[in-house]
């Protein structure tokens, strides 16, 4: 498993949308299958704790919500 930075992985985009309820997603799960789910940063913080250790690849990109809020002030 490895939390995956921009170069190994393409920047998370408004076009992505959470798994569970639609919102833009920040977080990618890549499963050992290829498959990949993508979730919000509430939703990804309920499956964190049984879903990273089964993800080959865990790309958390939450902190860019404190950025883009710092920006807007």
């Amino acid at each position: 498993m490895s939390t995956a930075t921009s170069l190994e992985q393409p920047t998370l985009n408004a076009a992505d949308r959470c798994d569970r309820c639609g919102a833009q997603a920040y977080v990618r799960a890549v499963l050992p299958s290829g498959g990949q789910l993508y979730f919000c940063a509430h939703h990804a913080r309920q499956v964190e704790e049984s879903l990273r250790p089964q993800a080959e690849v865990w790309q958390d990109e939450t902190n860019r919500l404190e950025e883009e809020r710092s920006a807007s002030l």
